[in-house]
C-alpha cells in the first residue's frame, strides 16, 4: 500500500494544531477529530465479488479488510465568531484496489446570522439521510448503509456553495439546505470519468422529539465522454443508421435527478430508520431506479440487535427498442442492451448486533443475505452464470476521537 503521502496529507491538520498550540491566545482555535472502521468481510461464493459502490474489487470467500474499512480525520479552524475553515481527509479503498486518500471536505463557513450559514468549497452533497456522516461507522446503527439504496448516486461531495437555514417552531426544528456546484468521479477504476455539472440540491430535515423526517432532491447534468466501450456501441449504432437508439444511450449533457424521503425514530429503546429513493435519467445508460430500505433495532443495555430489508429495481426498459436481435448486428444489439440493463435488481435481508463496549467505540457483527435478479445485482466481477442468493458476513470495530 502506498500510504506514506496519504498519511502525510492527513497529518497536516495536526501540524497546524501544534503550531497554534504554542500560543492559544493568538490565532484561530483549531479542533481535531477523527473516525475509522477496522473490518473483516467475506462471502460464501467465489463466482462474484461483494463491494461497496465505486470499488474496483471486492471480497469473495476469503476474508478481506478493504470493503468496509476506512480512516478519516477532520480539522476545523475557528477564525472568529463568523468564519471557520474545515478540512476532512478520508483513506479507503475506492476507484482502485489499493487504499488511497481523498480530500472529502474543504470549505469555509460564514455565519451570516444565528440561523443562516453559508459554506464555500468542497462539501458533502445532501443525497441521503446520513450523507454528512455516511463514512462514520460509529454514527450508524448498521455496519454499512444498505447497498441497494446507497449505490444509486455515486457522488458524495460537491465543489460549490451551499446555504443552511435552521429555525424552530414549538417543539420542532426545521433545517433547510440548498447546494449548487459541480463534481466528478472515476468509473470502473480509472476507465472513464463521470463529470457532473450544474448540480443543484435541496435538503429539508424536520425534527420533533424522537422523530426525524427528511426530503431531498438533487438535479444535475452529467457527461461521460471517455468510455471506450460506450463510445464503441454508440458509434456502431450511428454507423448503421440507428440514430435514435444511439441518442438514447449517449451520455453528454444528459439531465438526471434523485429524489428521496427518509424517516427516523429513536424512541425509548426502539430505533427505526427508513429511506425511499427514485432516480431519473435522460440516458438509458443510467437507468431509472426505485430503491428503499427499512431498519428496526432495539437497545438492550450496551447491545443493539437490528434487522433491515432493502430493495432496488429498474424502472426504465432493460433493452433498446428497434434493434435487430438476429443477424450480423445482433452483437451490437447485445452491447446496447448491456448498457440499458446496468441497474441492479436486488433484495436483501440483514441481521446484526452492535455492542457499545466503549464511549467512543463499538463492535458490530452483520450477516447479509443478498438475492440478485436478472443479473449480478450489486455484485461485481461476476463469472458467467453467476446467480444468488449470496451470504456476506462482516465484523467491524468503529471508533471516533
Amino acid at each position: 500500500m502506498k500510504l506514506i503521502p496519504y498519511l502525510a496529507l492527513l497529518a497536516l491538520p495536526l501540524a497546524i494544531s501544534s503550531a497554534y498550540a504554542a500560543d492559544p491566545t493568538d490565532g484561530p482555535t483549531v479542533t481535531i477529530s477523527g473516525f475509522g472502521t477496522a473490518a473483516l468481510t467475506r462471502s460464501n461464493t467465489d463466482d462474484a465479488e461483494f463491494a461497496r459502490v465505486g470499488q474496483l474489487a471486492g471480497v469473495k470467500s476469503s476474508a478481506k479488510t478493504g470493503v468496509d474499512s476506512n480512516f478519516g480525520i477532520q480539522a476545523t479552524a475557528k477564525m472568529n465568531d463568523w468564519l471557520s475553515l474545515t478540512g476532512q481527509g478520508l483513506v479507503s479503498k475506492h476507484i482502485t484496489d489499493e487504499y488511497g486518500a481523498e480530500l472529502s471536505w474543504a470549505f469555509a463557513k460564514f455565519k451570516a446570522s444565528d440561523k443562516l450559514s453559508i459554506r464555500v468549497g468542497r462539501m458533502g452533497l445532501p443525497v441521503y439521510m446520513i450523507s454528512d456522516y455516511l463514512n462514520v461507522g460509529y454514527s450508524n446503527t448498521y455496519l454499512r448503509p444498505p447497498v441497494e439504496m446507497y449505490s444509486q448516486v455515486n457522488l458524495q461531495n460537491v465543489d460549490g456553495i451551499d446555504a443552511i437555514y435552521q429555525t424552530s417552531f414549538g417543539e420542532s426544528t426545521l433545517t433547510s439546505q440548498v447546494a449548487f456546484g459541480k463534481s466528478e468521479t472515476k468509473g470502473n477504476g480509472n476507465a472513464y470519468t463521470v463529470k457532473f455539472t450544474t448540480i443543484a440540491g435541496i435538503n429539508l430535515v424536520l425534527e420533533n422529539g424522537p422523530f426525524t423526517a427528511r426530503f431531498g432532491h438533487i438535479t444535475t447534468k452529467f457527461n461521460v465522454d471517455d468510455s471506450a466501450s460506450l463510445n464503441a456501441v454508440v458509434g456502431g449504432l450511428r454507423k448503421y443508421g440507428f440514430q435514435s437508439a444511439a441518442d438514447s444511450l449517449k451520455i453528454h449533457d444528459n439531465k438526471a435527478s434523485f429524489t428521496s424521503l427518509g424517516l427516523g425514530v429513536d424512541w425509548k429503546n426502539w430505533i427505526v430508520q427508513s429511506e425511499y429513493g427514485v432516480r431519473k435519467s435522460e440516458s438509458l445508460s443510467l437507468p431509472d431506479t426505485t430503491s428503499w430500505y427499512t431498519m428496526l433495532g432495539y437497545r438492550v443495555g450496551k447491545f443493539t440487535p437490528y434487522y433491515h430489508h432493502a430493495s432496488v429495481k429498474q424502472d426504465s426498459p432493460r433493452t433498446v427498442a428497434g434493434l435487430p436481435t438476429t443477424g450480423p448486428l445482433a452483437a451490437l444489439t447485445a452491447g446496447a442492451n448491456t448498457f440499458a440493463s446496468l441497474a441492479s435488481i436486488q433484495t436483501s435481508n440483514s441481521i446484526g448486533l452492535r455492542w457499545d463496549f466503549s464511549k467512543s467505540a463499538d463492535l458490530k457483527l452483520q450477516l447479509d443475505r443478498f438475492s440478485p435478479e436478472s443479473g449480478p445485482g450489486t455484485f461485481i466481477n461476476a463469472k458467467p452464470g453467476f446467480k444468488g442468493p449470496v451470504t456476506v458476513f462482516a465484523a467491524a470495530v468503529d471508533f471516533v476521537f
